[in-house]
């Protein structure tokens, strides 16, 4: 546990050589950091990173935060009013920055966690040495919204019991995620879920207050045009939650940014997706050097 600050404190795991260049993996909404799963850590750590990954606020070990959620009307018309926003997840990850890697980090987000990278990059340029964007969007309110057959899957509510919570995920990530999924996949989702609901600390519910903050994100368009570092934007040409001219938008504003749009890719992050992943972060990283 890591203390940064106005009451917050994170939950963080480091792998690899201390000595090796810091990589910080953000996870997306409500999601731990279990959700990066081990054998993609591993694959990170074996190119030569130290990988650390961590608990946003309010979830898993993180200092948990009470306050409402956005009900179904905010949810429709994408209006809420958050307990924080992705602003002060991003301090959060900046002053964990300067604990943890002084010298600065290479930095990759997926879905919120993308939001928060960005807003990191540009709120603590000095500690940033690359980023890579996946699954984001830089917040203009016109791309990278979320298709409308999609819109139902933020209303679903899923079974309290584990096993049944387990396959309503599973289910989910059929409907929202890549093609080329397989059982292995799956039982990622299983695996991860079980982990998450032992290390779960607070009221469960800091998925909606972190969707709160995404409802209310602002437009990070001006600040990513002000970046000056290695950028690397994938995104799925499948994603349906957040469409891929997100993806576009974010390295257009980004001054020299590499897109990489990967085929049959949706929102998560499947077996088949982590090479391209992977070889994508050490291209970025190697060209802050």
């Amino acid at each position: 546990m890591i203390d940064v600050g106005d009451g917050i404190e994170l939950c963080v795991e480091e792998l690899g050589d201390p000595g090796d260049p810091a990589l910080l993996l953000m996870m997306g909404m409500g999601l731990g950091l279990v959700w990066w799963r081990d054998d993609l850590c591993a694959a990170l750590v074996d190119r030569g990173f130290r990988v650390i990954r961590y608990d946003h606020r309010d979830v898993g070990r993180s200092t948990p935060v009470a306050g409402a959620t956005p009900g179904p009307l905010a949810i429709l018309t994408r209006r809420a009013r958050p307990v924080y926003t992705l602003e002060d997840l991003a301090d959060d990850a900046g002053r964990l920055l300067g604990i943890v890697a002084p010298k600065g980090a290479h930095v990759a987000g997926v879905s919120l966690g993308s939001f928060v990278a960005q807003q990191t990059a540009i709120r603590h340029p000095g500690l940033v040495r690359s980023l890579t964007s996946i699954m984001g969007r830089p917040g203009d309110g016109r791309t990278g919204k979320v298709a409308w057959r999609m819109r139902p899957e933020f209303l679903r509510s899923g079974p309290r019991d584990p096993a049944g919570a387990a396959e309503h995920l599973v289910g989910t990530f059929r409907r929202i995620g890549s093609e080329r999924r397989t059982a292995e996949d799956d039982e990622d989702v299983r695996v991860a879920l079980a982990r998450s609901l032992r290390r779960e600390l607070g009221d469960g519910a800091g998925g909606g207050r972190q969707f709160a903050a995404v409802l209310a994100e602002s437009d990070r368009t001006a600040g990513l045009r002000r970046l000056d570092l290695p950028t690397l934007v994938v995104h799925g040409t499948r994603d349906r939650v957040v469409l891929p001219s997100g993806g576009r938008a974010t390295a257009d504003a980004i001054p020299g940014a590499e897109l990489l749009e990967v085929d049959g890719m949706g929102h998560d992050l499947p077996r088949w997706v982590w090479p391209a992943l992977v070889d994508g972060i050490a291209r970025t990283a190697a060209r802050a050097a």
